[in-house]
């Protein structure tokens, strides 16, 4: 913000002065005045305040000293009326609790130890108006049962596979059914604990060497090619730091929409790293463990954010680096050897606990949309478009099945033609020429038909 020289805090003034004058004219910045506070001594803090015992600046002043501090400040009672620390015109907020010690208002999001920041953007009020979780609903109540249920199994595999290409990785049978497993578990109505996320963390880590019985309990960080690019919290920090998140993830009509709040705890655990193995999937499955508490959402249905997430990876990075980027350079690390580093913070631990997580809930708004609007749609679409050929194929080709339900997907695919190498599979498999171009102008009519929806 620019302001005149002749209103701005002297070059020589104080870090409270200094503050002070961020309070009044700036957005509040919580981790930056957490982390100020922490370093400015409560004598002078106390004595202005014991002078303007009205002030709403050094009313939020003194509340966020004591916070930041984990003491209580010496000073007389505040005046005048309770206000807000978050302006909900600027901010996306939580359940209010009042501190009439202060006449401050609490409606951040989270609690007093553990509290991400949205900025209430352009871009988040109009994902926030298009009521993704509305349309969703709307969307399933136009189909008939059996399409739900087929959309469903398609939407596990589709997350699986989604999920493990962020990654870089190709799922095998046992780790899809693995991820499948967890994901059908979205819906449990149950607390997240430590020991419920470790149960999960086993589900999702094949290797009994890599599956946890708790918490970390040594240093971990995430390497790209041959740069350590993250450092989590040590582990020293890291149980207060899951303490608070989980206070957050387990609370109930806070009035936070679900995918906000879904974003926050995906993000935020994965910003933690409580395990050494399993934390992005596992971070991922948190996302829909919030966002299926939402009744517009039947039992059983997720939305393929992975598979949106997969196709926007720099995207992805970039909401990651929001956070992680200015975290690392907190961080000294000296490489030991290929496998080890010595990771040294020279920071504070509230930084993990105070975070602006507005990158991160506009792209995990973006992703749910993208989920439903392109990848579910599409899905339904061609299963539509799937049962009409087949539908047709059956009536007018003897053939087995297996082989039936295979042309039939691949003329879908293709629009009603099939490649000249997968002709020549199915010849191998005792197709004839005549009975493939029978079954691709069958499958070309059937296509070239209204869809009945």
């Amino acid at each position: 913000m620019q302001v005149p020289e002749h209103a701005a805090p002297a070059s020589d003034a104080s870090a409270l002065e200094h503050l002070l004058f961020a309070l009044k004219h700036e957005e509040l910045d919580l981790q930056a005045a957490i982390l100020a506070l922490k370093k400015i001594d409560p004598v002078p803090l106390v004595e202005q305040f014991s002078q303007a015992t009205s002030s709403s600046y050094l009313q939020q002043a003194c509340f966020l000293w004591e916070i930041a501090n984990q003491q209580t400040l010496n000073a007389p009672p505040a005046k005048g009326a309770t206000k807000p620390l978050f302006d909900p015109n600027l901010f996306l907020t939580g359940p209010s609790s009042k501190y009439t010690r202060w006449r401050v208002d609490f409606n951040g999001i989270g609690s007093l130890q553990y509290s991400p920041t949205v900025r209430l953007t352009p871009e988040i009020k109009a994902l926030l108006a298009e009521d993704t979780l509305g349309q969703a609903r709307e969307f399933i109540q136009s189909m008939d049962p059996d399409m739900v249920e087929r959309a469903v199994r398609w939407a596990y595999l589709s997350e699986t596979e989604g999920s493990y290409a962020i990654e870089r990785e190709a799922p095998t049978g046992n780790r899809t059914e693995a991820f499948a497993k967890l994901l059908a578990r979205a819906h449990e109505e149950i607390l997240l604990t430590e020991e419920y996320l470790v149960e999960l963390q086993n589900l999702t880590v094949q290797s009994a060497m890599d599956q946890a019985v708790e918490y970390r309990n040594q240093q971990n960080w995430l390497r790209r090619d041959s740069s350590i690019t993250y450092v989590p919290p040590a582990p020293e920090h890291l149980l207060p730091v899951m303490e608070g998140l989980l206070t957050l993830a387990n609370q109930k009509d806070n009035g936070i929409h679900p995918l906000v709040l879904g974003s926050l705890v995906s993000f935020g655990f994965v910003f933690a790293h409580p395990f050494m193995d399993g934390n992005g999937r596992l971070s991922r499955f948190l996302f829909h463990k919030i966002a299926c508490r939402n009744a517009n959402l039947p039992n059983g249905l997720v939305l393929p954010i992975s598979t949106a997430m997969a196709r926007h990876e720099g995207h992805y990075l970039r909401a990651l680096k929001s956070f992680s980027a200015p975290a690392r350079d907190l961080w000294t690390v000296a490489k030991v050897s290929d496998l080890e580093y010595d990771c040294a913070f020279e920071g504070s631990p509230e930084i993990y606990h105070f975070w602006d997580a507005t990158q991160c809930v506009q792209f995990g708004l973006e992703m749910a949309k993208e989920a439903l609007q392109r990848d579910l749609h599409e899905e339904v679409h061609f299963l539509g478009r799937f049962d009409r050929v087949y539908s047709r194929l059956n009536k007018a080709i003897d053939m087995n099945n297996n082989l039936m339900n295979l042309i039939a997907r691949l003329l879908v695919q293709n629009d009603g033609a099939l490649s000249i190498s997968k002709r020549k599979m199915f010849i191998a498999k005792g197709c004839t020429e005549e009975l493939l171009n029978e079954a691709e102008q069958i499958a070309q009519e059937a296509l070239n038909e209204e869809s009945p929806d």
